[in-house]
């Protein structure tokens, strides 16, 4: 079996969109002891792995998964029926993009920057 040039597919990170980030803050954090760390001046709330973010309009778990060559991921994820929203850059960090799958489940992939 030989590895694909374009995912390593091993989670990385998670969103979990909310409508009021204290409340997820507080559940998250009873739950599994996580403390939250806000990013700039967004409601993004980090923790270790993953965020908490402000998103009344949205539901459910986004994972993102290590791509080695984001834009052949992306080609990847269309030849395959899915679709890939635009890519975008965390500075000094890498790339992402958000995805949707066959059946409209979002997933995200990431490529970090290079050393």
């Amino acid at each position: 079996m030989t590895e694909s040039a374009t995912s390593t597919g091993k989670l990385v990170w998670f969103e979990l969109p909310s409508a009021d980030t204290g409340k997820a803050r507080a559940f998250y954090g009873g739950l599994f002891d996580w403390t939250f760390e806000s990013f700039g001046d967004q409601d993004y709330q980090m923790t270790s792995g993953g965020a908490v973010y402000n998103d009344p309009s949205s539901t459910g778990l986004l994972a993102y998964f290590d791509v080695e060559d984001i834009d052949a991921a992306v080609a990847r994820v269309q030849e395959l029926g899915g679709t890939a929203g635009d890519k975008a850059e965390i500075p000094g960090v890498g790339f992402y993009v958000r995805c949707l799958d066959l059946d409209g489940n979002k997933f995200g992939l990431y490529e970090g920057a290079a050393a």
